[in-house]
């Protein structure tokens, strides 16, 4: 059909919108980088004081009335900018693939040069608006990840080596504003509801699929709480949830979803499915032992409803490398 060439058609010009608002913005990456990097050489050899950089930002303003961000606040930005990643050139590439507002956020919200690279790559991955970004580390993800103990099937470990930078050990639902105590229903309707801020939790390569998703073996039906397709792994991820704290038994029921997925549901081309017991809290000993010999690929995380404090987080992960 004529329609599906002229999609192609489409198809090709957003290709090629998004390339060349990828080479502009590394074009202006570059040009804050040089000009930071000049400002630096200056300063450094005592040629160039504060007063001068403002006479700077004042004769651009003349010399280029129309020309935005370069007050000589903006103008030492780039000289911090370009001083903080000077000496880490892997790092180069990756500044210039994300937005100047996106590195102006790591820049002045991160402590470490290894937290910069952590949000510098996620957010190229995830392709994090500001605001999505600002999300993340506000609910401490670094810390999170580097503090956290994920607890994987030895069956899923082997069939995604790096498994562990699609899932996490804790999730934080803070923007449900569930009530405590709260029930299973009160979850799942609440994380339906807020669908947008739970893939932003999950990871952008999640898409939903649905919410007491039914199969049916024998003659029996049975739901699934919520069912997602992972762009990434190329397979179906099912998701138990249990308001209380994870007990063994719990795994017996997902296992059984799992192989009903991939008898019944998954196709040819898709990998088999992937578990996620999703509780309020757990005993990550008991969590080792009940997967130990689980043949399923499935892992265990807790949720909160709360933001973690970042101060506990930061003094755990003080206490680990040491």
């Amino acid at each position: 059909m004529l329609e599906n060439q002229f999609a192609h058609i489409v198809a090709l010009i957003k290709d090629a919108r998004n390339t060349a608002l990828k080479n502009v913005n590394s074009a202006l990456i570059n040009l804050y980088w040089n000009i930071g990097e000049h400002i630096h050489n200056k300063v450094n050899n005592a040629e160039w004081g504060q007063s001068v950089v403002k006479q700077l930002a004042e004769f651009l303003s003349k010399q280029e009335p129309n020309l935005k961000g370069f007050s000589d606040k903006n103008l030492w930005r780039m000289k911090q900018f370009y001083e903080n990643y000077k000496d880490f050139p892997k790092l180069s590439p990756l500044v210039r693939e994300i937005s100047w507002t996106n590195n102006l956020i790591i820049l002045s919200r991160t402590k470490s040069i290894e937290e910069q690279e952590f949000y510098l790559k996620i957010c190229k991955r995830e392709n994090y608006s500001s605001r999505e970004l600002e999300r993340q580390i506000n609910t401490s993800f670094f810390e999170r990840s580097i503090s956290g103990n994920i607890k994987l099937s030895a069956v899923l470990r082997e069939m995604h080596q790096d498994i562990e930078s699609n899932f996490k050990d804790s999730y934080v639902f803070e923007f449900l504003n569930l009530p405590e105590p709260h029930n299973e229903s009160d979850l799942q309707k609440s994380l339906i509801l807020q669908m947008k801020n739970f893939i932003l939790e999950l990871g952008k390569d999640f898409l939903f699929i649905s919410e007491e998703y039914k199969i049916q073996v024998g003659k029996s039906d049975f739901y699934i709480d919520l069912l997602f397709y992972h762009r990434g792994l190329q397979c179906l991820v099912a998701f138990e949830l249990k308001v209380d704290k994870f007990k063994p038994e719990h795994l017996g029921q997902l296992n059984f979803y799992l192989e009903a997925l991939d008898r019944d549901v998954k196709k040819v081309n898709e990998n088999p499915s992937i578990g996620i017991l999703l509780c309020k809290d757990k005993d990550n000993e008991v969590v080792e032992y009940a997967l130990s010999r689980s043949l399923s690929p499935t892992l265990v995380s807790e949720y909160k409803t709360q933001l973690p404090d970042k101060k506990l987080l930061q003094q755990k992960i003080h206490e680990l490398f040491k």
